[in-house]
């Protein structure tokens, strides 16, 4: 399948980094800009997600369907 452990790891990543990036934006008195930088990375990792579960559903689509 189109998941490994590499994707993983990079959501990993940018939900690590997201939550660094608030933390600090939030401790400066930037609270708008810490909850836009979340934001931003919680969409960002919705589309990877989507796209996961797009490349899951396609496949499924031509198990059941027998398209190759």
């Amino acid at each position: 399948m189109g998941v490994d452990v590499n994707t993983i790891f990079q959501i990993a990543g940018i939900g690590i980094i997201v939550a660094f990036l608030h933390t600090i934006l939030d401790q400066m008195g930037k609270k708008e800009y810490a909850q836009w930088v979340t934001l931003l990375g919680f969409i960002y990792i919705l589309f990877m997600v989507a796209s996961i579960v797009n490349d899951l559903f396609q496949k499924i689509k031509a198990v059941f369907l027998f398209q190759g």
